[in-house]
């Protein structure tokens, strides 16, 4: 780990961020299956002006799993969410948010990589579900001068078919 400090984008059309997502590769994390396969992440708007987070993906047996979150944006950061996965009727208990940070994002909207200011999750998104070497190298990079620790990295598998639940 370095001591380089995540900064997110300072600039980030939400409009054009929602949508469907394809995880291209992502840090282990201890809520997913370091095996599971066609993971995705859509986001739509909500009327309120949150963002609701709907992720899906195949666990290492095969079975669909979705999970429902909810999230913020940052009015004074725009490439900055807070995101909760707890049930909507648990929501308000303190301290089960998550910084989500879009650290960086092509000026199409195809790619996005994502992580927490603390260094712990990085994901690299995509609207298609295959990326090229060059590409993928060149958000690692980014995520590397970012002070993120991308030695185990896990490449997604994907099978560019959305899990339905």
């Amino acid at each position: 780990m370095t001591d380089h400090e995540a900064r997110s984008v300072d600039v980030l059309d939400l409009q054009r961020y929602l949508g469907l997502w394809y995880e291209l590769g992502r840090l282990p994390l201890r809520y997913e299956d370091d095996k599971a396969t066609d993971v995705t992440a859509e986001y739509s708007l909500s009327d309120d002006g949150t963002v609701k987070v709907d992720n899906r993906c195949r666990d290492e047996q095969g079975e669909p799993t979705q999970a429902l979150g909810l999230a913020n944006p940052d009015e004074d950061h725009p490439g900055r969410l807070e995101v909760t996965f707890l049930p909507e009727g648990l929501r308000w208990i303190p301290f089960t948010k998550a910084d989500y940070w879009v650290l960086k994002i092509d000026s199409d909207y195809r790619y996005a990589l994502v992580g927490t200011p603390d260094h712990k999750y990085l994901w690299l998104l995509g609207r298609e579900p295959q990326t090229d070497a060059a590409t993928r190298a060149e958000y690692l990079e980014e995520a590397r001068l970012q002070g993120y620790e991308v030695k185990n990295w896990i490449e997604a598998g994907q099978s560019g078919r959305r899990v339905e639940i």
